[in-house]
C-alpha cells in the first residue's frame, strides 16, 4: 500500500483547534481547501511547539532577508480566523512526528505532520535506524498531512493556535496548576481543596 500523504498548497484554511471542554480537550490540525478537509489529531504540547518554533523559523527568515521578505513581521491585522474547526471533525490519523521547512523559492512555510507509529526495536540505536527509515520512506512511509503557507498564513496560523492553547482552563493563582471547575488539590495549600 503506498504512502497516503494530505497534501494543501495555500489551503483555504490551515487552523489548530479543540473538540471538548477545558481539561478535556482533544486538539486538531485542521486543513480545507473547497469541499476537502483533513483533521489530524494531536496533543496540546505538540500544537504550543508547533506554533513557536513557526514563528522562530519565520522570525529567522525577516532577520536574514534584512526585512526585505514578504514575509510579515508579525500577524497579519485584520479580523482573525475564530471560527471553530469545520464539522465533522473526522481525525485521520494521530500525530507522531513533525517537521517545519521554509521554501526560500517560493517562500513558502511547509509544514508536515507524520502519524504516530509504534516501532519494535531492542535497543536505542535499532529504534533511530527503524525511525529514520520509516520517515524517509516515500512509498510506505506513516500518513502525513503536508501544508504549504504563505508567511501571513504561518503567521496567522501561530497566533490562533497559542491563543488556542492557553484558552484551556486558568491557572491556580498559588501553585499555576491549572484549575478544575470543581477546584483541585493544591500543593500549595498542603493537599487542601482550592476551589474555582
Amino acid at each position: 500500500m503506498s504512502r497516503q500523504v494530505f497534501l494543501y498548497d495555500q489551503p483555504e484554511r490551515f487552523v489548530a483547534g479543540t473538540v471538548g471542554l477545558p481539561g478535556r480537550r482533544t486538539f486538531f490540525l485542521q486543513a480545507s481547501a473547497g469541499s476537502r478537509v483533513t483533521s489530524v489529531a494531536l496533543e496540546k504540547t505538540q500544537v504550543a511547539a508547533l506554533a513557536e518554533r513557526m514563528d522562530e523559523l519565520l522570525d529567522e527568515v525577516v532577520r536574514r532577508s534584512g526585512g526585505s521578505t514578504v514575509v510579515p513581521a508579525t500577524a497579519p491585522a485584520g479580523p482573525a480566523d475564530t471560527a471553530p474547526l469545520d464539522t465533522p471533525v473526522e481525525e485521520e490519523f494521530r500525530v507522531g512526528t513533525m517537521a517545519l521547512a521554509w521554501d526560500g523559492e517560493d517562500q513558502r512555510m511547509i509544514v508536515e505532520a507524520q502519524a504516530l507509529v509504534e516501532l519494535d526495536a531492542e535497543s536505542e540505536e535499532d529504534l533511530a535506524e527503524a525511525e529514520e527509515r520509516l520517515l524517509q520512506d516515500e512509498e510506505n512511509g506513516p500518513p502525513m498531512l503536508r501544508v504549504r503557507l504563505t508567511g501571513a498564513q504561518a503567521r496567522a496560523f501561530a497566533k490562533r493556535a497559542l491563543d488556542v492553547v492557553n484558552a484551556g482552563r486558568p491557572p491556580c493563582p498559588l501553585c499555576s496548576l491549572p484549575l478544575d471547575p470543581e477546584g483541585h488539590v493544591c500543593p500549595r495549600q498542603n493537599g487542601y481543596r482550592r476551589g474555582a
